[in-house]
Order: structure tokens, then sequence, then C-alpha cells
């Protein structure tokens, strides 16, 4: 689980949660109708900009990766792909049908070694399923920023809908307060879901694009070289690239010269 994105998301609802109780009863921030704008029409406003397969695909996954984290970095991955060579370096590819591997992707990568596969055709499937699971993070990513960039224009467009009503009604005292309210409170949640939300998921899932899709070509590159019956040093030291230049000489010093 990634405790980053929900100790934000935790810390933020407390801090906005604070201020309105310190402000007195928190029923007077609900609004039915300011939701309605908000949440309606962010949701349907997106629904024009993406097909739906997007919307189906995009949310959903959206949601669960900004929530988890990757099973191994990078580093851990390096470690991990240089050992599976070792072991096929003195069993052969028969030898890796025990391993068993956290990270599914490694997993599938491992078994097409372990099977035989054809060396073209392990790198195709791989590259395509890399490719397919970076297209709907990235599809994800887009649909939670679209939903954040609507969201804060809704707000203003419930705010004005509410002071046209206010003014409509200006001989009823009574009205201009809850008319007022809904006006404000369109601007509020708009801000919100923009700013709490939508836009932080947005760019979590960016971060996480870009991470996955190291992780994921340094599998596939390491895997390659496992089917080539490439050494366990050279797989270690052909991989080190991925690593930031701090994390490269950390590696250098754990292995013992």
């Amino acid at each position: 689980m990634d405790i980053m994105t929900s100790a934000g998301l935790v810390g933020g609802i407390a801090v906005i949660a604070v201020m309105m109780l310190m402000g007195g009863d928190v029923h007077m921030f609900i609004s039915e109708h300011a939701m309605i704008i908000i949440f309606g029409g962010s949701l349907t406003a997106t629904m024009i900009r993406f097909p739906l397969n997007v919307m189906l695909h995009g949310l959903p996954l959206g949601a669960k990766f900004a929530f988890t984290m990757s099973r191994l970095s990078a580093r851990d991955l390096v470690d991990e792909l240089a050992s599976i060579a070792e072991i096929a370096r003195k069993s052969g590819p028969v030898g890796l049908e025990k391993v068993e591997a956290e990270d599914p992707f490694l997993a599938k990568g491992i078994r097409y070694v372990a099977d035989g596969y054809d060396i073209e055709f392990i790198r195709d499937n791989l590259e395509r399923d890399r490719d397919n699971f970076l297209m709907h993070l990235d599809e994800g990513s887009k649909i939670y920023r679209a939903i954040g960039d609507c969201a804060p224009a809704f707000g203003m467009i419930g705010t004005l809908i509410g002071m046209v009503q206010m003014f409509s009604n200006m001989s009823d005292p009574s009205k201009l307060g809850p008319f007022m309210a809904t006006a404000l409170l369109a601007t509020l949640y708009g801000a919100l879901v923009a700013n709490l939300f939508c836009l932080p998921i947005a760019d979590k899932l960016h971060t996480k694009k870009i991470d996955e899709e190291t992780n994921r070509t340094l599998i596939i590159d390491g895997i390659l070289m496992i089917r080539d019956s490439k050494s366990p040093a050279l797989v270690r030291e052909m991989l080190l690239a991925y690593l930031p230049e701090k994390h490269r000489s950390e590696e250098d010093e754990a292995v013992p010269a």
C-alpha cells in the first residue's frame, strides 16, 4: 500500500474537517445542489472527452494504483534477476520452473524462459504487455486530470447559478442566504475535488507510470539476457544502468571484489 497517498488524503480531509468544525455546525457545508453541479458536471464533461472503454479502464485502474506500491524496486529487481541468472546458469532453463517471483510481470518472463520460448517471442509479448499496461495507467492519469480541470470550472458555474437565483429573489430575504450558500459551496467543492483528490492522484499516476516503465523495461532486458545465457555478473552489470548513480555506487561497494 502507498502510505503517502493514504496519509495525504486523510490529512487533507482532517484539516478541512477541523476548519469546518471550528466555524460551527458541519451541516452548513452540505449542499445537494452544489454536489450535483460539481460531481455531475465534472463526470459528464469527462465522458465527452474520453470513450467509454477508456473511462471503464482508467478510473478503476487509476484508483487502484494510486494506493498501491510496486512490489519490488529497481534495485531489488537487479538483485533478483542476477539470482535468477545464477540459477539458469547452474541448472539451465528447466531449473527456473521452481522459481517463484513476487512480481507477476517478472514471473511471466521466467515462465517464458523456463518453457523454452524463442527470444523474439518473449521480447514481443513482454513489450506488448508493458506497453498496454502503461497505456492504461496513462489513461487513468489523464481521466483524473480531466476531472480535476473540470471541477473548479463547474464550481464557478454553480456559483454563477447561485448568484443568478439570489439576485432573482431579492424581494424574498429568506431565500438570499440559501442561494448564497449554494453559490459559495459550489466553488468550495470544486476546489476540494480538484486540489485534494483528482489532480494529486493524476500526478501520482504519472510518477508511477515512469517507475513502472523503468521496472518493466529492466525486467525485459534481464529476462532476455537470461534467455540468451548471459552470465550473472554481466546481467547485474548491464542492469545497473537503470539505477540512479548513487545506487550504482552502493551496488558496486556491496559486491565483493
